[in-house]
């Protein structure tokens, strides 16, 4: 049973999905007087029960699609509850989704909110569409694509989950440089350095350069999954580009800067010198200090 508070606009879209009859719905009496009255009230409280028969594959689905809340994303808490029924295996693999209507109603969200929900959902891996026909659960759920959902990094932990994950491929990164880059490879990451130190000479955070600092050391390896990881990886490798430094000072930044510049003339200096113990440590230190100064800003944001 789901108790939902209805506007006159929900209404029309439960009676028209009554109309549809795409899923079996059990209202009670006074849900079914107020649908055949005239919309004359601002709102209204009704009761639904879905059946489930068997022409029902998304009933279930849809008594768990209560309004949504105003003040968070729509689309994205759509999403959230949608993979949550179809990864806990609630959801069957080929079920097929609620139709557009049936969701708006069930949800009291748009049109496009329910669309956008949907695009989300197939490029996880976790629905396909047959045009002309609906949305269904893929075959395989769990062996959709990772990813990193860029709406996720809203917080100083998420940051940080990530520069954990990049200590557990780059500190290897650093060491197989050293092992088995060229001379060339140590002149391109030697390259990679100096582009940063032209970048903050001009005042620019050098978060492309810094990059591309780190893809260099990855492809000096010799193997390029770790350089596809990184670029996997794109912009939440160098997490300043998704948490600003505090620093308000130019010297506070300037010092903030050049501390990981000179992190960073320690790394090349063990790759170049083809010491992988010491690629590895330089390249930990990094990593770890990345980690600790994001700890401060947390710090620092949250009193302000």
């Amino acid at each position: 049973m789901v108790t939902a508070f209805v506007s006159p606009y929900k209404t029309r879209l439960i009676k028209r999905s009554l109309r549809l009859n795409r899923h079996p719905l059990f209202i009670t009496p006074d849900a079914l007087t107020m649908l055949e009255g005239r919309d004359k009230w601002s709102s209204h409280t009704m009761t639904i029960q879905h059946g489930t028969g068997p022409e029902s594959s998304g009933g279930d689905m849809l008594a768990a699609l209560r309004p949504l809340s105003p003040p968070r994303n729509l689309t994205r808490e759509l999403v959230e509850r949608l993979s949550a029924e179809i990864t806990s295996g609630k959801l069957a693999p080929g079920v097929r989704l609620p139709t557009e209507l049936e969701m708006m109603a069930a949800a009291g969200v748009s049109r496009t909110v329910v669309r956008e929900a949907v695009a989300a959902l197939r490029a996880e891996g976790l629905v396909v569409t047959r045009q002309g026909v609906g949305a269904f659960v893929a075959a395989d759920v769990q062996r959709r694509p990772f990813r990193i959902d860029p709406d996720g990094l809203r917080s100083i932990s998420e940051v940080l989950n990530v520069v954990e994950l990049r200590m557990g491929v780059e500190i290897e990164s650093a060491g197989l440089a050293a092992e088995r880059g060229s001379a060339a490879d140590a002149k391109r990451i030697g390259a990679a350095l100096r582009a940063i130190d032209e970048a903050f000479a001009r005042g620019d955070t050098a978060v492309d350069e810094d990059v591309a600092f780190h893809r260099a050391i990855a492809n000096a390896t010799g193997n390029p999954q770790f350089a596809r990881f990184l670029e996997f990886l794109g912009r939440f490798i160098i997490p300043r580009r998704t948490v600003r430094p505090v620093a308000e000072r130019t010297e506070e930044q300037r010092v903030y800067l050049a501390s990981i510049q000179e992190e960073h003339r320690l790394i090349h200096a063990a790759v170049r010198d083809r010491d992988p113990a010491a690629a590895r440590a330089a390249m930990r230190r990094h990593l770890s200090n990345s980690r600790e100064r994001y700890r401060k800003i947390a710090g620092k944001s949250s009193k302000k």
